[in-house]
Parts: structure tokens; C-alpha cells; sequence
């Protein structure tokens, strides 16, 4: 098991963002984008962590988590950011949903074989 792809999150309650989009052909950018958002994301105060997966018909889903609601809006302001959603809508996406939850509960397990 890939520890690396799980979040590690405080115990609840926190915020997540749900971020799940489906991909359009374009691609000019894109990856390293993606990339630069999760490197600038982590550099935000109230940052816990994120997880991010893609499948082969480009639709993918991105849970990002965070300490307040004032550090998601704080987040969403961003002037780099700003410019990626900007792309997102223009060129990236063909459709995208995001969702925003506070976590109440959270538990989790690991096999130490896999």
C-alpha cells in the first residue's frame, strides 16, 4: 500500500473540498498546473492535505482538506489559483462539481502486507 496517496488529516472535525471533474481534450498545461495548485495549496495556512485520483475516461476527483472554511475561502482567492480555475473552466474541463463538507468522524485502516 502507497501510504503517500492518504491524507494525514487531525482528528475531526475539519473541511474538505471535493473537487470532481471530467477532463476535455485539452492538455496544454495541465499537468504541471495540477502540480504547481497542490505545491502552492500546501503553502496555505489551514492546509491538511490532499488526495487526488484520475481515471482512463479523464474523470477525476480531488479531496482536499482544511483546518476552517475561512482557510478554503482564503485559499479560493489566491491569485494563482484564480488563474488555474480560469484555465479549468476555458480550456480543461468539460464538466466539474465541487462539494464542500465539514468532516465529522473519520477512522480509517491499514494492512501492513500490501
Amino acid at each position: 500500500m502507497n501510504e503517500a496517496r492518504f491524507a494525514k488529516t487531525p482528528q475531526p472535525p475539519y473541511w474538505a473540498v471535493i473537487f470532481t471533474n471530467q477532463r476535455s481534450a485539452a492538455d496544454t498545461g495541465y499537468a504541471d498546473m495540477a502540480a504547481r495548485m497542490v505545491e502552492l495549496a500546501a503553502q496555505q495556512p489551514g492546509f491538511l492535505g490532499v488526495e487526488s485520483t484520475r481515471d482512463a475516461d479523464g474523470l477525476g476527483i480531488t479531496v482536499s482538506y482544511w483546518e476552517s472554511e475561512q482557510a478554503i475561502a482564503d485559499w479560493k482567492a489566491n491569485a494563482e489559483h484564480q488563474i488555474a480555475r480560469s484555465m479549468g473552466r476555458s480550456a480543461w474541463y468539460a464538466g466539474f462539481e465541487v462539494r464542500v463538507a465539514r468532516v465529522e468522524r473519520a477512522y480509517s485502516m491499514r494492512r501492513d502486507d500490501t
